[in-house]
């Protein structure tokens, strides 16, 4: 089996945080816009990419927060992500022109039935993965120290 990489993006305006919607048989859960590496292709320019893709959005890319590993098999999906490793790179991203960048996302996940901008303060309140990660998004916002790599978390 081989490792994936993945680029994901922390878009952040004012107390709100930009996340994918989607659903599946247990109702609605919440992503980080982004996703795979292609080959050939640079990390910061899968996730620019995926932005466009998923979100509709062109973002500029900042500050390289949190390393974040996914091996499926130690986690709560396992029975269907069992060969699955994955590891996450999340960016603090910001909207390029924010007022006029509202396009149609080009090629959204099959899950993913929208977006939406999510209260920082509400994060515990949804169905949003990794799950650990929101800790670490409430602590940026305040200005907290975290660490970068975050390890094996869902």
């Amino acid at each position: 089996m081989s490792i994936r990489n993945s680029a994901k993006a922390i878009i952040i305006s004012g107390d709100k945080v930009l996340l994918t919607k989607n659903q599946d048989n247990e109702g609605y859960f919440y992503l980080f816009p982004g996703g795979g590496q292609e080959h050939g292709e640079t990390i910061d320019n899968a996730l620019l990419r995926e932005c466009i893709e998923e979100v509709g959005k062109e973002v500029e890319i900042g500050e390289l927060l949190y390393i974040r590993e996914y091996i499926g098999k130690n986690h709560e999906h396992s029975s269907f992500d069992f060969n699955v490793h994955q590891v996450e790179y999340y960016f603090v991203c910001n909207l390029v022109n924010e007022m006029n960048n509202y396009k149609t996302p080009t090629h959204p996940d099959s899950h993913q039935v929208g977006m939406e901008w999510m209260h920082i303060n509400d994060l515990f309140k949804y169905r949003i993965y990794p799950k650990e990660l929101r800790k670490y998004i409430i602590k940026h916002f305040n200005n907290e120290k975290s660490p970068v790599y975050l390890g094996d978390i869902n």
